[in-house]
């Protein structure tokens, strides 16, 4: 029998629903897989990026309080999320603009 997620210090109803929804079912799958690459997953399940949730993510896989990361740990956890959402920005764009030239709405580079 697997833990819920919801076992989790900071994992709600709301964050079960949207891990849920993105193929993560227990602690031990989060657990696992690590705060950076479930915060991927939701990501390409369609989330928005938002920087509370993802420092939510690493403090529950550390007993932590979703409010203790601060500083030096806060600014390095802000360089890591900053550099997750570019990578999903920079694909989704690059989609959009091959859709938009595909249709003939963008102008060719040469």
């Amino acid at each position: 029998m697997k833990t819920p997620l919801s076992s989790l210090r900071n994992i709600g109803p709301a964050m079960e629903r949207s891990l849920n929804e993105v193929g993560i079912f227990s602690a031990e799958d989060f657990r696992d897989m690590g705060a950076d690459a479930a915060y991927t997953r939701l990501l390409q399940g369609g989330a928005r990026p938002h920087f509370i949730v993802y420092y939510v993510l690493h403090m529950a896989l550390q007993g932590r309080p979703w409010n203790d990361c601060k500083g030096k740990e806060k600014q390095e956890l802000r360089a890591r999320f900053d550099a997750l959402k570019s990578v999903r920005h920079d694909k989704g764009r690059a989609r959009l603009e091959a859709a938009l030239d595909a249709l003939g709405v963008v102008e060719r580079k040469p």
